[in-house]
């Protein structure tokens, strides 16, 4: 039996197989009115079609618990109670076709207030719907980035309850799955990373210190999110520094990331999702199929946190040897599910397992 098939139980909610679908940002939502940051259409299609193609969990793309902690003002939102409703059409369908329906909450900290990827992604200014971002240190992300606000103690209290706030609504969405975004150079990771938090106060300086607003937002999230349902946490398990000597301080490494691995479990994380970089812009990744694996591999095989690895997993035989090799307890695939909705069907069919097919699509087989 193909291990890549196999039901996949965390606390009360199991998963029906090990393909899931990373958080993929769409930048499709209204940047101002009412509808501002609701899920529309475009969203709908687009999630609806990976679950009618057999993907077992959806995460939705990074949902910012804030206004100011969107990437782009066409971000997706819950901070309010019209995304809540509009989310809650994407759930059921999700959850109809068999799919465990998942929200990455996010904030973007100095990485926010900037335009959509096709239209060049640069910060915009207020009159284009932009807005100051803020930071664990005014410190820009690059020469392009504006320089950001540092929240004050005030700031990050509040910060905190507006991310458990999101985790209610999620529930009252009909999300089953929460991902915390602590990667990528988004708000948690600038606080996680020497690179980028020059604090000296408790939220800086030592390891501790640093991963303190981390866990203040996974414990206020855990405190409101049901017990029999799983919370993933997602980390950029290297920032790729280490190489670059130019660089004032190294980055975060993969020996934080065990280490910190072990403190999220004792606060409630399920699972940890593993990525690596973009908290720096001049650093050096050796991209290559399956090149974030070892990174999952080694906290599974550290801490015993389950782990989901992504990053150029591609084919069906390679999606397979991760699980049945015990690499990883999942794979999220991201651009090859935006290339192929279908693909977990055409991988169960190759692997001589099944994959969910809809009533209506059964004359395909």
């Amino acid at each position: 039996m193909s291990t890549l098939f196999q039901p996949y139980t965390l606390r009360s909610s199991t998963i029906p197989n090990r393909v899931w679908m990373a958080p993929m940002c769409q930048y499709s939502a209204a940047a101002s009115g009412p509808e501002t940051g609701v899920p529309g259409d475009w969203h709908f299609a687009h999630l609806a079609a990976r679950a009618v193609g057999g993907v077992g969990l959806i995460l939705t793309e990074a949902t910012a618990v804030t206004p100011e902690g969107r990437i782009s003002p066409n971000d997706l939102g819950i901070w309010n109670d019209q995304q809540v409703a509009g989310f809650r059409r994407i759930t059921r369908f999700l959850t109809e076709q068999g799919t465990v329906p998942g929200i990455q909450l996010a904030h973007a900290g100095r990485k926010a207030s900037t335009d959509r990827p096709w239209l060049g992604g640069a910060p915009l200014p207020a009159e284009a719907h932009g807005w100051t971002p803020v930071a664990a240190s005014p410190l820009p992300f690059d020469d392009a980035h504006p320089v950001p606000g540092e929240l004050t103690l005030d700031q990050i209290g509040e910060l905190v309850a507006r991310f458990a706030d999101a985790a209610q609504r999620a529930r009252e969405a009909g999300f089953k799955v929460i991902e915390v975004h602590g990667a990528h150079g988004y708000l948690i990771n600038q606080f996680l990373s020497p690179h980028s938090n020059h604090r000296t106060d408790q939220y800086g300086g030592s390891f501790a210190n640093r991963i303190r607003f981390a866990l203040e937002v996974v414990d206020a999230v855990r405190a409101v999110w049901p017990d029999e349902l799983p919370l993933f946490f997602r980390i950029s398990a290297t920032e790729w520094l280490t190489e670059n000597p130019q660089d004032e301080r190294d980055g975060w490494t993969a020996d934080d990331t065990v280490r910190f691995a072990h403190e999220l479990k004792a606060h409630g994380v399920d699972l940890l999702d593993v990525s690596t970089g973009g908290n720096a812009p001049r650093a050096r990744i050796p991209v290559a199929p399956g090149y974030q694996v070892p990174f999952a591999t080694r906290v599974r095989v550290e801490t015993g946190l389950p782990v989901a690895a992504v990053g150029l997993i591609t084919e069906f035989e390679q999606a397979e040897k991760t699980i049945a090799n015990g690499e990883a307890d999942a794979v999220l695939l991201g651009r090859e599910l935006l290339r192929n909705p279908y693909w977990p069907r055409h991988a169960a069919r190759a692997l001589g397992a099944d994959a969910h097919i809809p009533n209506q699509y059964l004359r395909s087989v």
